[in-house]
């Protein structure tokens, strides 16, 4: 059973940066593939970013391609998501999850094992 706790949401005006991260315990952190996702009010939660275990290779959706930046410390059982040029489209609930499946294919909400609570990043404009 993994925990995951994630930090550093908050409001911030566009064009602005914020770095959420998320910290895990309770499992092998190094084995799993861990990936963001947002959750607008009244919207679907969707995929933000993924990257695998050893850190090396990493997806985004085409929404925050360029913008976003997932890196991942094995060693201190994190993962963060940096966030740059913020939008007012960008306002969501932000989650870190983490799958079991390769980071090719860790798409989709279905396929991740571990959630988090999520933090609120609000974009002002």
């Amino acid at each position: 059973q993994v925990q995951l706790v994630e930090s550093g949401g908050g409001l911030v005006q566009a064009g602005g940066s914020l770095r959420l991260s998320c910290a895990a315990s309770g499992g092998t952190f190094s084995m799993y593939t861990m990936g963001w996702f947002r959750q607008a009010p009244g919207k679907e939660r969707e995929f933000v970013g993924t990257i695998s275990w050893n850190g090396i290779n990493t997806g985004y959706a085409g929404s925050v391609k360029g913008r976003f930046t997932v890196s991942r410390d094995n060693a201190k059982n994190t993962v963060s998501l940096q966030m740059n040029s913020l939008k007012p489209e960008d306002t969501a609930v932000y989650y870190c999850a983490a799958s079991t499946r390769s980071w090719q294919v860790a798409r989709n909400s279905s396929h991740y094992n571990y959630w988090g609570q999520g933090t609120q990043v609000t974009v002002s404009s």
